[in-house]
């Protein structure tokens, strides 16, 4: 299998802080790796090293197929990257602001300026393109920067907790340039303290924690780690609760609880409850607006895996 990024065995240190202790990664061509962890995992260290801004201390990785140590310049050409805060400049406008980034890239002042205009589009940002940075809220600038690490059409992209700031309908935005640069060939690591956004994006997650790589799979397959299944029922009569709860205790060998008013839920071995409690209601005559079996959320995955809720206000920091 041909994997766009593979690394092996990553060390960093810095000072008596083990960032990354032998952290192993792969991510296949056209998909979405998603890494999660909790503060100072090591999640934006991993990034930073993958993408050449931080030299390991231990450990291989190859990126596009190039070592990262000893081929940095060849990985940069096929990368972008959009780290945790917004870094473009405050006085140019967010046309400058692109267009300097294609110049870098060496494309000519025409195509710079057609790449710059499209991805203003892509991000809501065309009415401010010719508005200086430091005039744009701060969503706006975080939209930039994201527009930014995309200027060169990247075959590999790394970014470190995208929609961090955005409202979520901009979030929302953000998960279809994602899902639209998968589609164009492009293949994403993508770090974020949002759990819905790794389930929502990502084709196979790893989790680290301590610097080290504690679970890996299929956001499907991470939620089967924590077990069972929760099945739930909302009579369409309220008054029937009580049988509905009769039937769901002879199924699952547990009392049932209510989630909401109306609805009951319990905990299932198997798939097999999903039909038998179908099958249970319709003989007792008991119609339903509600009836469904699901896998535990990531976020019950998550606190299985490293004792720890995640937040919606984790930052990392240089040893993160």
């Amino acid at each position: 299998m041909t994997y766009a990024i593979e690394a092996e065995g990553l060390v960093k240190t810095f000072g008596t802080t083990r960032a990354l202790d032998g952290v192993d990664l792969r991510a296949r061509q056209g998909t979405v790796l998603g890494l999660l962890g909790p503060n100072g995992a090591g999640k934006t260290t991993a990034v930073r090293v993958l993408a050449t801004l931080l030299r390991a201390d231990g450990g291989t990785a190859r990126v596009g197929g190039y070592d990262v140590a000893t081929q940095p310049g060849r990985v940069r050409r096929l990368i972008g990257l959009t780290g945790q805060y917004a870094s473009v400049d405050e006085d140019l406008s967010g046309t400058q602001n692109l267009m300097l980034i294609g110049s870098l890239l060496d494309l000519r002042r025409r195509d710079a300026r057609a790449r710059a205009a499209e991805l203003l589009d892509w991000f809501d940002l065309t009415a401010a393109a010719d508005r200086p940075a430091k005039t744009y809220s701060g969503g706006m600038r975080r939209r930039l920067d994201l527009a930014a690490g995309l200027v060169g059409r990247p075959a590999i992209v790394f970014l470190d907790e995208p929609t961090t700031g955005l409202d979520p309908a901009k979030r929302d935005d953000m998960w279809g340039v994602v899902r639209r640069l998968v589609a164009d060939g492009a293949t994403v690591l993508l770090t974020t303290q949002y759990l819905e956004e790794a389930d929502a994006l990502a084709d196979e997650i790893t989790v680290i924690d301590h610097g080290r790589v504690i679970a890996h799979d299929t956001p499907v397959g991470l939620k089967r780690v924590v077990g069972g299944r929760t099945l739930e029922v909302q009579p369409a009569d309220p008054g029937r609760l009580g049988e509905v709860a009769g039937i769901l205790r002879g199924i699952a060998g547990s009392e049932p609880d209510p989630i909401r008013r109306g609805v009951l839920a319990v905990p299932v071995r198997d798939d097999d409850a999903l039909p038998e409690s179908v099958a249970r209601l319709a003989a007792a005559g008991i119609a339903v607006v509600e009836l469904s079996l699901h896998l535990p959320s990531l976020d019950e995955v998550f606190f299985s895996l490293t004792g720890r809720r995640a937040t919606t206000d984790e930052t990392e920091g240089s040893a993160a």
